[in-house]
Protein backbone atom coordinates (compact mmCIF):
# COMPACT_ATOMS: atom_id res chain seq x y z
CA UNK A 1 0.00 0.00 0.00
CA UNK A 2 2.68 2.71 0.88
CA UNK A 3 4.70 1.91 -2.06
CA UNK A 4 1.86 2.08 -4.33
CA UNK A 5 0.95 5.79 -2.80
CA UNK A 6 4.65 6.63 -2.98
CA UNK A 7 4.79 5.29 -6.42
CA UNK A 8 1.45 7.52 -7.00
CA UNK A 9 3.59 10.59 -6.06
CA UNK A 10 5.93 10.26 -7.97
CA UNK A 11 4.11 9.51 -11.44
CA UNK A 12 2.38 12.67 -10.45
CA UNK A 13 5.21 15.17 -9.99
CA UNK A 14 6.58 13.55 -13.43
CA UNK A 15 3.76 14.79 -15.03
CA UNK A 16 4.40 18.22 -13.80
CA UNK A 17 7.90 18.06 -15.00
CA UNK A 18 6.98 17.88 -18.68
CA UNK A 19 7.19 21.99 -18.42
CA UNK A 20 11.05 21.18 -17.17
CA UNK A 21 11.78 25.48 -17.79
CA UNK A 22 9.03 25.64 -14.69
CA UNK A 23 10.11 23.31 -12.57
CA UNK A 24 13.57 23.15 -13.08
CA UNK A 25 15.18 22.37 -9.51
CA UNK A 26 11.59 19.67 -8.78
CA UNK A 27 12.89 18.29 -12.59
CA UNK A 28 16.71 17.73 -11.76
CA UNK A 29 15.50 15.71 -8.32
CA UNK A 30 13.58 13.68 -9.39
CA UNK A 31 15.87 12.81 -12.67
CA UNK A 32 19.04 11.91 -10.47
CA UNK A 33 16.05 10.86 -8.07
CA UNK A 34 14.82 8.13 -10.22
CA UNK A 35 17.67 6.95 -11.86
CA UNK A 36 18.86 5.49 -8.22
CA UNK A 37 16.18 2.92 -8.32
CA UNK A 38 17.74 0.96 -10.91
CA UNK A 39 19.16 -1.65 -8.09
CA UNK A 40 15.88 -1.54 -6.23
CA UNK A 41 14.22 -2.72 -9.47
CA UNK A 42 16.76 -5.53 -9.42
CA UNK A 43 16.02 -6.41 -5.93
CA UNK A 44 11.97 -6.62 -6.51
CA UNK A 45 12.75 -9.05 -9.60
CA UNK A 46 14.91 -11.09 -7.00
CA UNK A 47 12.17 -11.19 -4.47
CA UNK A 48 9.46 -11.96 -7.22
CA UNK A 49 7.70 -9.16 -6.04
CA UNK A 50 5.77 -8.09 -9.19
CA UNK A 51 3.71 -5.51 -7.45
CA UNK A 52 7.04 -3.62 -6.67
CA UNK A 53 8.57 -3.97 -10.25
CA UNK A 54 5.18 -2.62 -11.75
CA UNK A 55 5.68 0.35 -9.71
CA UNK A 56 9.25 0.44 -10.86
CA UNK A 57 8.58 0.35 -14.13
CA UNK A 58 5.44 3.19 -13.94
CA UNK A 59 8.10 5.30 -12.86
CA UNK A 60 11.05 4.58 -15.62
CA UNK A 61 8.45 4.76 -17.94
CA UNK A 62 6.72 8.14 -16.82
CA UNK A 63 10.12 9.96 -16.36
CA UNK A 64 10.92 8.94 -20.07
CA UNK A 65 7.83 10.45 -21.24
CA UNK A 66 8.21 13.25 -19.78
CA UNK A 67 11.76 13.33 -20.78
CA UNK A 68 10.31 12.42 -24.97
CA UNK A 69 11.15 15.54 -26.60
CA UNK A 70 14.92 16.46 -25.20
CA UNK A 71 15.36 12.47 -25.74
CA UNK A 72 14.68 13.48 -29.60
CA UNK A 73 15.76 17.15 -29.63
CA UNK A 74 19.00 15.71 -27.75
CA UNK A 75 19.49 12.02 -27.11
CA UNK A 76 22.30 11.59 -25.13
CA UNK A 77 22.74 14.91 -23.78
CA UNK A 78 21.77 15.84 -20.38
CA UNK A 79 18.24 15.51 -19.75
CA UNK A 80 18.07 13.60 -22.77
CA UNK A 81 20.61 10.56 -21.65
CA UNK A 82 19.70 7.44 -22.93
CA UNK A 83 20.06 5.49 -20.05
CA UNK A 84 16.54 5.83 -18.99
CA UNK A 85 15.88 3.27 -22.48
CA UNK A 86 17.95 1.09 -20.93
CA UNK A 87 16.23 0.92 -17.53
CA UNK A 88 13.00 0.80 -19.30
CA UNK A 89 14.10 -2.30 -21.67
CA UNK A 90 15.39 -4.18 -18.59
CA UNK A 91 11.51 -3.65 -17.29
CA UNK A 92 10.34 -4.95 -20.58
CA UNK A 93 12.93 -8.09 -20.21
CA UNK A 94 10.76 -8.95 -16.88
CA UNK A 95 9.28 -12.64 -16.96
CA UNK A 96 6.01 -11.14 -16.60
CA UNK A 97 4.45 -9.43 -19.95
CA UNK A 98 2.51 -7.15 -17.79
CA UNK A 99 5.29 -5.27 -16.61
CA UNK A 100 6.68 -4.84 -20.29
CA UNK A 101 3.20 -3.88 -21.41
CA UNK A 102 3.00 -0.96 -19.29
CA UNK A 103 5.87 0.78 -21.62
CA UNK A 104 3.86 0.19 -24.91
CA UNK A 105 2.47 4.38 -24.76
CA UNK A 106 6.24 5.44 -24.62
CA UNK A 107 7.19 3.11 -27.52
CA UNK A 108 4.20 4.44 -29.60
CA UNK A 109 5.06 8.20 -28.52
CA UNK A 110 8.58 7.65 -29.19
CA UNK A 111 8.56 6.38 -32.55
CA UNK A 112 5.43 9.08 -33.46
CA UNK A 113 8.20 11.97 -33.08
CA UNK A 114 10.53 10.15 -34.72
CA UNK A 115 8.63 9.47 -37.55
CA UNK A 116 7.94 13.05 -37.62
CA UNK A 117 11.32 13.84 -37.70
CA UNK A 118 12.17 11.90 -40.45
CA UNK A 119 16.10 11.97 -39.82
CA UNK A 120 17.83 8.73 -40.81
CA UNK A 121 20.95 9.61 -38.79
CA UNK A 122 18.77 9.97 -35.81
CA UNK A 123 17.03 6.95 -36.29
CA UNK A 124 20.14 5.11 -36.20
CA UNK A 125 20.66 6.63 -32.44
CA UNK A 126 17.63 4.64 -31.68
CA UNK A 127 17.95 1.56 -34.06
CA UNK A 128 19.73 -0.46 -31.35
CA UNK A 129 17.01 -0.06 -28.90
CA UNK A 130 14.10 -0.89 -30.98
CA UNK A 131 16.04 -4.05 -31.80
CA UNK A 132 16.27 -4.88 -28.31
CA UNK A 133 12.68 -3.86 -27.09
CA UNK A 134 11.44 -6.79 -30.95
CA UNK A 135 13.78 -8.87 -29.28
CA UNK A 136 12.01 -8.85 -25.99
CA UNK A 137 8.65 -8.92 -27.25
CA UNK A 138 9.28 -11.88 -29.33
CA UNK A 139 10.23 -13.77 -26.27
CA UNK A 140 7.28 -12.42 -24.11
CA UNK A 141 4.91 -13.65 -26.90
CA UNK A 142 5.92 -17.25 -27.14
CA UNK A 143 3.83 -19.92 -26.08
CA UNK A 144 3.72 -22.12 -23.06
CA UNK A 145 5.74 -25.53 -24.12
CA UNK A 146 3.13 -27.44 -23.11
CA UNK A 147 0.40 -25.99 -24.72
CA UNK A 148 -1.27 -27.73 -27.16
CA UNK A 149 -3.67 -26.81 -30.11
CA UNK A 150 -3.55 -23.60 -31.48
CA UNK A 151 -2.74 -20.23 -30.20
CA UNK A 152 -5.85 -19.00 -28.01
CA UNK A 153 -8.00 -16.36 -28.93
CA UNK A 154 -10.10 -13.95 -26.72
CA UNK A 155 -7.81 -14.59 -23.93
CA UNK A 156 -5.54 -12.31 -21.84
CA UNK A 157 -2.60 -13.11 -23.82
CA UNK A 158 -4.11 -13.49 -27.30
CA UNK A 159 -5.02 -9.92 -26.12
CA UNK A 160 -1.03 -9.12 -25.51
CA UNK A 161 0.02 -10.57 -28.43
CA UNK A 162 -2.10 -8.37 -30.81
CA UNK A 163 -0.77 -5.37 -28.82
CA UNK A 164 2.71 -6.36 -29.88
CA UNK A 165 2.15 -7.28 -33.11
CA UNK A 166 0.56 -3.36 -33.28
CA UNK A 167 3.68 -2.20 -31.29
CA UNK A 168 6.16 -4.08 -33.80
CA UNK A 169 4.11 -2.32 -37.06
CA UNK A 170 4.26 1.30 -35.40
CA UNK A 171 8.43 0.80 -34.75
CA UNK A 172 9.36 -1.60 -37.32
CA UNK A 173 10.48 1.37 -39.32
CA UNK A 174 13.56 2.41 -37.09
CA UNK A 175 15.08 -0.65 -37.50
CA UNK A 176 13.66 -1.94 -41.17
CA UNK A 177 11.01 -4.30 -42.06
CA UNK A 178 13.33 -6.73 -43.62
CA UNK A 179 16.49 -6.39 -40.93
CA UNK A 180 13.25 -7.09 -38.29
CA UNK A 181 12.28 -9.84 -40.67
CA UNK A 182 16.06 -11.49 -40.92
CA UNK A 183 16.72 -10.56 -36.79
CA UNK A 184 13.95 -13.19 -37.00
CA UNK A 185 14.59 -15.82 -39.44
CA UNK A 186 17.91 -16.00 -37.68
CA UNK A 187 15.88 -16.93 -34.53
CA UNK A 188 14.60 -19.48 -36.88
CA UNK A 189 17.28 -20.67 -38.06
CA UNK A 190 19.06 -20.95 -34.67
CA UNK A 191 16.22 -23.94 -33.36
CA UNK A 192 15.63 -27.20 -33.66
CA UNK A 193 12.21 -27.75 -34.66
CA UNK A 194 10.99 -30.45 -31.72
CA UNK A 195 12.77 -28.81 -29.09
CA UNK A 196 12.16 -25.26 -29.48
CA UNK A 197 8.57 -24.70 -31.31
CA UNK A 198 7.37 -22.06 -29.28
CA UNK A 199 10.38 -19.78 -30.19
CA UNK A 200 10.31 -20.30 -33.42
CA UNK A 201 6.36 -19.49 -33.69
CA UNK A 202 7.11 -16.52 -31.78
CA UNK A 203 9.20 -15.76 -34.63
CA UNK A 204 6.85 -16.65 -37.12
CA UNK A 205 4.13 -14.29 -35.34
CA UNK A 206 6.82 -11.28 -35.26
CA UNK A 207 7.43 -11.74 -39.02
CA UNK A 208 3.57 -11.62 -39.84
CA UNK A 209 3.72 -8.29 -37.86
CA UNK A 210 5.65 -7.04 -40.26
CA UNK A 211 5.27 -9.28 -43.30
CA UNK A 212 3.30 -6.51 -45.50
CA UNK A 213 5.47 -3.95 -44.92
CA UNK A 214 8.70 -5.71 -46.66
CA UNK A 215 9.77 -4.36 -50.14
CA UNK A 216 8.03 -6.71 -52.35
CA UNK A 217 11.76 -7.33 -54.07
CA UNK A 218 13.22 -8.56 -51.21
CA UNK A 219 14.92 -11.45 -52.63
CA UNK A 220 17.49 -12.54 -49.76
CA UNK A 221 15.30 -13.82 -47.10
CA UNK A 222 11.24 -14.48 -47.57
CA UNK A 223 11.91 -16.27 -50.26
CA UNK A 224 13.53 -18.46 -47.83
CA UNK A 225 11.06 -18.47 -45.33
CA UNK A 226 8.17 -19.17 -48.21
CA UNK A 227 10.10 -22.33 -48.66
CA UNK A 228 10.53 -23.38 -45.35
CA UNK A 229 6.98 -23.01 -44.66
CA UNK A 230 6.02 -25.01 -48.03
CA UNK A 231 8.25 -27.59 -46.46
CA UNK A 232 7.25 -28.03 -42.76
CA UNK A 233 7.26 -31.28 -41.44
CA UNK A 234 4.52 -33.29 -41.09
CA UNK A 235 4.91 -33.52 -37.05
CA UNK A 236 5.64 -29.89 -36.88
CA UNK A 237 3.45 -28.51 -33.80
CA UNK A 238 0.22 -27.32 -35.22
CA UNK A 239 0.39 -23.63 -33.57
CA UNK A 240 3.66 -23.51 -35.65
CA UNK A 241 1.79 -24.13 -38.66
CA UNK A 242 -1.26 -21.84 -37.86
CA UNK A 243 1.05 -18.88 -37.37
CA UNK A 244 2.96 -20.06 -40.60
CA UNK A 245 -0.10 -19.89 -42.15
CA UNK A 246 -0.82 -16.80 -41.06
CA UNK A 247 2.30 -15.54 -42.29
CA UNK A 248 1.95 -16.72 -45.49
CA UNK A 249 -1.50 -14.92 -46.12
CA UNK A 250 0.23 -12.29 -44.89
CA UNK A 251 2.84 -11.67 -47.40
CA UNK A 252 0.41 -11.19 -50.11
CA UNK A 253 1.77 -8.24 -51.29
CA UNK A 254 5.31 -9.59 -51.98
CA UNK A 255 3.89 -12.73 -53.30
CA UNK A 256 1.91 -10.98 -55.90
CA UNK A 257 5.44 -9.90 -57.35
CA UNK A 258 6.87 -13.27 -57.48
CA UNK A 259 4.11 -15.01 -59.43
CA UNK A 260 5.66 -18.20 -59.65
CA UNK A 261 5.61 -18.63 -56.33
CA UNK A 262 1.38 -18.46 -56.46
CA UNK A 263 0.84 -22.16 -57.65
CA UNK A 264 2.68 -23.63 -54.31
CA UNK A 265 1.42 -21.11 -52.14
CA UNK A 266 -2.55 -22.13 -53.30
CA UNK A 267 -1.76 -26.19 -53.08
CA UNK A 268 -0.38 -25.57 -49.53
CA UNK A 269 -2.97 -23.41 -48.18
CA UNK A 270 -5.25 -26.03 -50.04
CA UNK A 271 -4.10 -28.58 -47.63
CA UNK A 272 -4.52 -26.85 -45.10
CA UNK A 273 -7.90 -25.63 -45.40
CA UNK A 274 -8.80 -29.50 -45.03
CA UNK A 275 -7.40 -29.64 -41.22
CA UNK A 276 -10.08 -28.88 -39.01
CA UNK A 277 -7.81 -26.69 -36.50
CA UNK A 278 -6.18 -24.76 -39.92
CA UNK A 279 -9.15 -24.21 -41.92
CA UNK A 280 -10.04 -20.78 -41.03
CA UNK A 281 -6.91 -19.33 -40.68
CA UNK A 282 -5.87 -21.08 -44.46
CA UNK A 283 -9.37 -18.89 -45.63
CA UNK A 284 -8.03 -15.63 -44.64
CA UNK A 285 -4.95 -16.38 -45.72
CA UNK A 286 -6.57 -16.97 -49.07
CA UNK A 287 -8.06 -14.30 -48.92
CA UNK A 288 -5.95 -12.15 -48.40
CA UNK A 289 -3.76 -13.59 -51.81
CA UNK A 290 -7.18 -13.54 -53.72
CA UNK A 291 -7.85 -9.66 -52.99
CA UNK A 292 -4.15 -8.48 -53.75
CA UNK A 293 -3.22 -11.16 -56.52
CA UNK A 294 -6.19 -9.95 -58.64
CA UNK A 295 -4.37 -10.21 -61.88
CA UNK A 296 -2.72 -14.08 -61.14
CA UNK A 297 -5.35 -15.45 -60.16
CA UNK A 298 -7.74 -15.07 -62.64
CA UNK A 299 -5.97 -18.59 -64.03
CA UNK A 300 -6.51 -20.16 -60.96
CA UNK A 301 -10.59 -19.03 -60.87
CA UNK A 302 -12.01 -22.34 -61.27
CA UNK A 303 -10.01 -24.10 -58.74
CA UNK A 304 -11.33 -21.54 -56.55
CA UNK A 305 -15.32 -22.34 -57.53
CA UNK A 306 -13.95 -25.77 -56.11
CA UNK A 307 -12.79 -24.81 -52.99
CA UNK A 308 -15.57 -22.38 -52.57
CA UNK A 309 -18.25 -25.66 -53.61
CA UNK A 310 -16.42 -27.82 -51.09
CA UNK A 311 -16.01 -24.86 -48.51
CA UNK A 312 -18.54 -26.03 -45.90
CA UNK A 313 -16.86 -29.76 -45.34
CA UNK A 314 -13.57 -27.47 -44.43
CA UNK A 315 -14.69 -26.51 -41.08
CA UNK A 316 -14.48 -22.70 -42.38
CA UNK A 317 -16.45 -20.09 -40.12
CA UNK A 318 -19.02 -18.08 -42.03
CA UNK A 319 -16.97 -14.83 -41.82
CA UNK A 320 -14.24 -17.05 -43.23
CA UNK A 321 -16.29 -18.16 -46.24
CA UNK A 322 -17.93 -14.04 -46.40
CA UNK A 323 -14.06 -12.96 -46.86
CA UNK A 324 -13.10 -16.09 -48.74
CA UNK A 325 -16.06 -14.85 -51.46
CA UNK A 326 -15.02 -11.31 -51.03
CA UNK A 327 -11.54 -12.48 -52.94
CA UNK A 328 -13.24 -14.53 -55.67
CA UNK A 329 -15.60 -11.12 -56.60
CA UNK A 330 -12.60 -9.20 -56.63
CA UNK A 331 -11.08 -11.48 -58.62
CA UNK A 332 -13.68 -11.81 -61.09
CA UNK A 333 -13.98 -8.17 -61.64
CA UNK A 334 -10.62 -8.19 -62.88
CA UNK A 335 -11.31 -11.16 -65.58
CA UNK A 336 -12.68 -10.31 -69.22
CA UNK A 337 -15.99 -9.35 -69.51
CA UNK A 338 -16.98 -12.36 -71.51
CA UNK A 339 -15.83 -14.44 -68.38
CA UNK A 340 -17.74 -12.16 -65.78
CA UNK A 341 -20.89 -13.46 -66.11
CA UNK A 342 -20.20 -17.24 -65.94
CA UNK A 343 -17.93 -16.73 -63.05
CA UNK A 344 -20.81 -14.48 -61.66
CA UNK A 345 -23.38 -17.79 -62.10
CA UNK A 346 -21.05 -20.17 -60.68
CA UNK A 347 -20.68 -18.06 -57.52
CA UNK A 348 -24.00 -17.65 -56.92
CA UNK A 349 -25.29 -20.89 -57.97
CA UNK A 350 -23.36 -22.11 -54.61
CA UNK A 351 -25.05 -19.79 -52.46
CA UNK A 352 -28.91 -19.22 -54.10
CA UNK A 353 -29.40 -23.11 -54.34
CA UNK A 354 -29.22 -23.80 -50.52
CA UNK A 355 -31.00 -20.31 -49.93
CA UNK A 356 -33.77 -21.31 -52.89
CA UNK A 357 -34.48 -24.67 -50.29
CA UNK A 358 -34.54 -22.85 -47.46
CA UNK A 359 -37.11 -20.04 -48.71
CA UNK A 360 -39.09 -22.57 -49.99
CA UNK A 361 -39.46 -25.36 -47.13
CA UNK A 362 -40.91 -24.38 -43.40
CA UNK A 363 -38.24 -25.96 -41.12
CA UNK A 364 -37.25 -23.78 -38.18
CA UNK A 365 -34.44 -21.67 -38.41
CA UNK A 366 -31.78 -22.01 -36.21
CA UNK A 367 -29.69 -18.49 -36.49
CA UNK A 368 -26.11 -18.93 -37.64
CA UNK A 369 -26.85 -22.58 -38.80
CA UNK A 370 -26.57 -23.83 -42.37
CA UNK A 371 -30.61 -23.78 -42.67
CA UNK A 372 -30.51 -20.03 -41.61
CA UNK A 373 -31.15 -17.79 -44.20
CA UNK A 374 -29.02 -15.03 -43.16
CA UNK A 375 -25.72 -17.29 -43.93
CA UNK A 376 -26.49 -17.88 -48.08
CA UNK A 377 -27.29 -13.83 -47.66
CA UNK A 378 -24.83 -12.09 -46.23
CA UNK A 379 -22.55 -14.66 -48.99
CA UNK A 380 -24.57 -13.41 -51.78
CA UNK A 381 -24.22 -9.43 -50.70
CA UNK A 382 -20.72 -10.32 -50.26
CA UNK A 383 -20.15 -11.49 -53.76
CA UNK A 384 -22.31 -8.14 -55.38
CA UNK A 385 -20.74 -6.04 -52.88
CA UNK A 386 -17.43 -6.66 -53.99
CA UNK A 387 -17.61 -7.43 -57.61
CA UNK A 388 -17.12 -4.10 -60.00
CA UNK A 389 -16.24 -5.22 -63.80
CA UNK A 390 -15.48 -2.72 -66.08
CA UNK A 391 -18.41 -1.72 -68.57
CA UNK A 392 -18.12 0.63 -71.25
CA UNK A 393 -20.65 3.35 -71.73
CA UNK A 394 -23.69 1.44 -74.31
CA UNK A 395 -23.51 -2.01 -73.21
CA UNK A 396 -25.08 -4.15 -71.06
CA UNK A 397 -23.77 -4.89 -67.57
CA UNK A 398 -22.33 -8.61 -67.64
CA UNK A 399 -24.33 -9.29 -63.99
CA UNK A 400 -27.93 -7.76 -64.66
CA UNK A 401 -29.57 -11.14 -66.57
CA UNK A 402 -28.36 -12.71 -63.41
CA UNK A 403 -29.67 -9.67 -60.78
CA UNK A 404 -33.18 -10.16 -62.66
CA UNK A 405 -32.92 -14.15 -61.63
CA UNK A 406 -32.02 -13.50 -58.25
CA UNK A 407 -34.62 -10.79 -57.72
CA UNK A 408 -37.63 -13.65 -57.65
CA UNK A 409 -35.96 -15.27 -54.27
CA UNK A 410 -34.98 -12.45 -52.86
CA UNK A 411 -38.62 -10.84 -53.17
CA UNK A 412 -39.95 -14.21 -51.81
CA UNK A 413 -37.26 -14.30 -48.87
CA UNK A 414 -38.61 -10.87 -48.26
CA UNK A 415 -42.73 -12.23 -48.15
CA UNK A 416 -41.99 -14.76 -46.17
CA UNK A 417 -39.77 -13.63 -43.57
CA UNK A 418 -41.56 -10.30 -42.94
CA UNK A 419 -41.97 -10.39 -39.27
CA UNK A 420 -38.39 -11.07 -38.96
CA UNK A 421 -36.23 -7.83 -38.68
CA UNK A 422 -32.82 -9.36 -38.69
CA UNK A 423 -33.82 -11.45 -41.62
CA UNK A 424 -35.41 -8.57 -43.70
CA UNK A 425 -32.75 -6.70 -42.90
CA UNK A 426 -30.33 -8.80 -44.45
CA UNK A 427 -32.68 -9.17 -47.64
CA UNK A 428 -32.71 -5.45 -47.99
CA UNK A 429 -28.67 -5.40 -47.40
CA UNK A 430 -28.08 -7.85 -50.19
CA UNK A 431 -30.66 -6.24 -52.45
CA UNK A 432 -28.91 -2.96 -51.78
CA UNK A 433 -25.60 -4.33 -53.10
CA UNK A 434 -27.16 -6.30 -56.38
CA UNK A 435 -28.44 -2.40 -56.94
CA UNK A 436 -25.46 -1.00 -56.43
CA UNK A 437 -23.18 -3.51 -58.23
CA UNK A 438 -25.57 -2.86 -62.15
CA UNK A 439 -26.62 0.73 -60.98
CA UNK A 440 -29.36 1.59 -63.48
CA UNK A 441 -29.28 -1.41 -65.14
CA UNK A 442 -31.35 -2.54 -62.66
CA UNK A 443 -34.31 -0.70 -63.65
CA UNK A 444 -36.57 -3.86 -64.57
CA UNK A 445 -36.40 -4.67 -60.71
CA UNK A 446 -37.34 -1.11 -59.34
CA UNK A 447 -41.20 -1.33 -60.16
CA UNK A 448 -41.57 -4.39 -58.22
CA UNK A 449 -39.89 -3.62 -55.47
CA UNK A 450 -40.74 -0.29 -54.67
CA UNK A 451 -44.29 -1.81 -54.55
CA UNK A 452 -43.34 -4.63 -52.02
CA UNK A 453 -41.24 -2.53 -49.71
CA UNK A 454 -44.58 -0.19 -49.58
CA UNK A 455 -46.48 -2.84 -48.77
CA UNK A 456 -44.01 -4.17 -45.89
CA UNK A 457 -42.93 -1.17 -44.38
CA UNK A 458 -46.64 0.01 -44.29
CA UNK A 459 -47.54 -3.23 -41.90
CA UNK A 460 -43.81 -3.92 -39.87
CA UNK A 461 -42.10 -0.33 -40.60
CA UNK A 462 -39.08 -1.82 -40.77
CA UNK A 463 -36.56 0.47 -41.04
CA UNK A 464 -33.94 -0.86 -43.78
CA UNK A 465 -36.84 -0.10 -46.24
CA UNK A 466 -36.42 3.48 -46.00
CA UNK A 467 -32.78 3.11 -46.02
CA UNK A 468 -33.23 0.76 -49.58
CA UNK A 469 -35.18 3.58 -50.56
CA UNK A 470 -32.32 6.18 -50.02
CA UNK A 471 -30.20 3.70 -52.22
CA UNK A 472 -32.81 3.90 -54.80
CA UNK A 473 -33.02 7.56 -54.62
CA UNK A 474 -29.03 7.72 -55.14
CA UNK A 475 -29.25 5.36 -58.14
CA UNK A 476 -32.60 6.97 -60.05
CA UNK A 477 -33.54 9.97 -58.21
CA UNK A 478 -31.65 11.92 -61.79
CA UNK A 479 -33.73 9.96 -63.74
CA UNK A 480 -36.92 12.03 -65.01
CA UNK A 481 -38.84 9.36 -65.46
CA UNK A 482 -38.03 7.57 -62.08
CA UNK A 483 -38.66 10.83 -59.95
CA UNK A 484 -42.21 10.81 -59.73
CA UNK A 485 -42.99 7.01 -58.64
CA UNK A 486 -39.66 7.97 -55.75
CA UNK A 487 -41.81 10.19 -54.76
CA UNK A 488 -44.65 8.61 -54.25
CA UNK A 489 -42.73 6.09 -52.69
CA UNK A 490 -41.65 8.25 -49.97
CA UNK A 491 -45.05 9.77 -49.86
CA UNK A 492 -46.07 5.96 -48.92
CA UNK A 493 -43.51 6.04 -46.53
CA UNK A 494 -43.98 9.06 -44.59
CA UNK A 495 -48.20 7.95 -42.97
CA UNK A 496 -46.67 4.90 -41.53
CA UNK A 497 -43.35 6.57 -40.14
CA UNK A 498 -45.16 9.87 -38.28
CA UNK A 499 -47.67 7.72 -37.01
CA UNK A 500 -44.64 5.76 -35.77
CA UNK A 501 -43.12 8.54 -34.13
CA UNK A 502 -46.03 10.53 -32.89
CA UNK A 503 -46.57 7.29 -30.45
CA UNK A 504 -45.66 7.77 -26.04
CA UNK A 505 -41.55 7.85 -26.89
CA UNK A 506 -42.02 7.35 -30.88
CA UNK A 507 -39.16 9.73 -31.49
CA UNK A 508 -36.85 7.97 -28.15
CA UNK A 509 -37.77 3.95 -29.20
CA UNK A 510 -37.25 4.25 -32.77
CA UNK A 511 -33.95 6.26 -33.68
CA UNK A 512 -32.99 3.88 -36.16
CA UNK A 513 -36.53 5.37 -38.47
CA UNK A 514 -35.41 8.24 -37.76
CA UNK A 515 -32.01 8.29 -39.15
CA UNK A 516 -32.93 6.32 -42.23
CA UNK A 517 -35.58 8.72 -42.79
CA UNK A 518 -34.04 11.96 -43.01
CA UNK A 519 -30.81 9.71 -44.95
CA UNK A 520 -33.92 9.51 -47.81
CA UNK A 521 -34.62 12.72 -47.64
CA UNK A 522 -31.52 14.01 -47.91
CA UNK A 523 -31.11 11.83 -50.96
CA UNK A 524 -34.08 13.56 -52.35
CA UNK A 525 -32.37 16.66 -51.94
CA UNK A 526 -28.94 16.00 -53.37
CA UNK A 527 -30.47 14.19 -56.68
CA UNK A 528 -34.54 15.93 -57.47
CA UNK A 529 -34.18 19.31 -54.68
CA UNK A 530 -37.04 20.72 -57.08
CA UNK A 531 -39.44 17.76 -57.50
CA UNK A 532 -38.58 16.87 -53.18
CA UNK A 533 -38.90 20.36 -52.27
CA UNK A 534 -42.18 20.85 -54.02
CA UNK A 535 -43.79 17.80 -52.61
CA UNK A 536 -46.92 18.10 -50.40
CA UNK A 537 -44.81 15.98 -47.47
CA UNK A 538 -42.47 18.33 -47.12
CA UNK A 539 -43.93 20.76 -44.21
CA UNK A 540 -44.63 17.65 -41.96
CA UNK A 541 -40.74 16.17 -43.03
CA UNK A 542 -39.38 19.77 -41.58
CA UNK A 543 -41.67 19.80 -38.62
CA UNK A 544 -40.65 16.18 -37.79
CA UNK A 545 -37.01 17.16 -38.37
CA UNK A 546 -37.41 20.28 -35.85
CA UNK A 547 -38.70 18.11 -33.12
CA UNK A 548 -36.31 14.83 -33.93
CA UNK A 549 -33.30 17.06 -33.90
CA UNK A 550 -33.28 16.95 -30.11
CA UNK A 551 -33.42 13.15 -29.67
CA UNK A 552 -30.14 11.64 -28.19
CA UNK A 553 -29.02 9.33 -30.35
CA UNK A 554 -25.86 9.82 -32.20
CA UNK A 555 -26.90 8.31 -35.36
CA UNK A 556 -30.00 9.59 -35.66
CA UNK A 557 -28.90 13.05 -34.61
CA UNK A 558 -26.45 13.49 -37.28
CA UNK A 559 -29.17 11.99 -40.19
CA UNK A 560 -31.13 15.43 -38.57
CA UNK A 561 -29.12 17.83 -38.66
CA UNK A 562 -27.63 16.76 -42.11
CA UNK A 563 -30.77 17.39 -43.64
CA UNK A 564 -31.43 20.47 -42.15
CA UNK A 565 -28.28 21.89 -43.05
CA UNK A 566 -28.23 21.16 -47.01
CA UNK A 567 -27.99 24.22 -48.78
CA UNK A 568 -30.42 26.80 -47.39
CA UNK A 569 -30.98 28.26 -50.73
CA UNK A 570 -32.93 24.80 -51.94
CA UNK A 571 -35.79 25.72 -49.04
CA UNK A 572 -36.40 28.70 -50.94
CA UNK A 573 -37.21 26.84 -54.35
CA UNK A 574 -40.49 26.73 -55.57
CA UNK A 575 -39.44 27.85 -58.94
CA UNK A 576 -37.79 26.61 -61.89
Amino acid sequence: MVHDAATDCICAALLLVENIHKHAALTQSLYQGVLTLSEAYHMSVAEEDIDKSINYCRIFTELAESMLEIIVASPGQGFGDLIILDMILTCVGHHDYEVAEISFNFWYRLSEELYKKNDDQFNSIFCPYIERLITALCKHCQLEPDHEGNPEEGDDFSEFRTRVSDLVKDVVFLVGSSNCFKQMFNNLQSQSTVSTWDVSEASLFIMAAVAKIIIPDENEIVPRVVEAILNLPDNVHIAVKYTSTQLMGELCEWIERHPQMLEPVLNYLLSCMQQKRLANVAATALQNICSTCRDQMGAHFQGLIQIIQAMDTFHVSNDCAVGLLKGAALILGKMPQENVAEGLKQLCAIQLTPLSQIVHTADLLRDGSKGDPTVWLDRLAAIFRNLNPIVTNGHTHPCQSLVEDVWPLLSSACTKYQNDVRITERCCRCIRFTIRCVGKQSAPILQPLVKQMVQLYEVHHHSCFLYLGSILVDEYGTEEGCIQGLLEMLHAFCAPTFRLLEEADGLRNHPDTIDDLFRLCTRFIQRAPVAFLRSSALKYILNCAMVACTIDHRDANVSVMKFLLCPPSLFFVTTI
